[in-house]
């Protein structure tokens, strides 16, 4: 049966971290879905070097763009004009995807018409091929509107699933803006806005190979410094707030 429906996978990717986009092509093919779904990879690269294209995979399921260089945020926001799909997952280039993992994404969605996101239980990959696993998860199932951003506010600012494990449908995703305009945090921005207007969902298997690796954006020591991360913080608490005090809540257009 040919496939009718996509989910759609965004990479943003710069040319430090190009070299780990083919085990990331690598997990995406172990990918198995239910009957009548496939997969887009969208790799957008930020800048327009010769550095990346390399390592971009001859795949049809797969589309390659370029862009003034902007950081995470903006990458994906381009890559989102090429994006095809009902269902739009994030997934960085230096991570990788277990088996299974958008299957329990396209599932939870489809059963449940009211949660708008997926999030997963994370693995940390350290670099001698071992992992480690974070113990504080919620329970699997339902996250209640509202649940990851009040956690969030009382637990020095972080939340309580991983916003790199996001899979959202697209509609959601346009409706709350997307990804934030911010030099760090701007996948935590857009997993609280979602939290704000709509119900989520945990899947308690493992969703994400997490890469720890020198050249990982958020082991800078910019990515610390205090000044910045109040300011950050700050304009994501206010976004989710006012999100919230619309009273609006999701309610899909049309299923999935």
């Amino acid at each position: 049966m040919t496939p009718s429906k996509t989910i759609s996978v965004i990479t943003a990717v710069h040319a430090p971290g190009a070299h780990h986009l083919p085990d990331a092509y690598k997990s995406l093919l172990a990918q198995e879905l239910p009957a009548g779904w496939d997969w887009q990879w969208v790799v957008q690269e930020d800048g327009q070097t010769d550095e990346v294209a390399p390592y971009v995979p001859d795949d049809g399921r797969v589309s390659f763009g370029q862009g003034r260089a902007g950081r995470a945020a903006m990458a994906r926001t381009l890559g989102l004009a090429r994006a095809r799909g009902e269902i739009v997952k994030v997934l960085d280039a230096d991570d990788q995807l277990p088996p299974g993992t958008l299957a329990r994404d396209v599932e939870a969605l489809e059963r449940r018409p009211d949660v708008g996101w997926t999030t997963s239980r994370v693995l940390d990959l350290l670099p001698d091929g071992s992992t480690v696993g974070f113990e504080g998860d919620p329970p699997a199932g339902e996250l209640a509107r509202g649940s990851v951003l009040d956690y969030w506010r009382t637990h020095d600012f972080r939340a309580s699933v991983h916003p790199a494990t996001l899979a959202v449908r697209r509609e959601l995703l346009l409706a709350v803006g997307g990804w934030m305009a911010l030099p760090a945090s701007e996948d935590t921005g857009l997993l609280l806005a979602l939290s704000a207007v709509s119900a989520g969902w945990f899947n308690a298997e493992t969703g994400l190979l997490y890469r720890k690796w020198p050249g990982q954006v958020t082991s800078d020591a910019t990515h610390a410094d205090p000044t910045e991360r109040e300011a950050r913080m700050a304009v994501i608490a206010e976004r989710a707030a006012a999100l919230a005090a619309t009273g609006w809540t999701y309610s899909p257009a049309v299923g999935v």
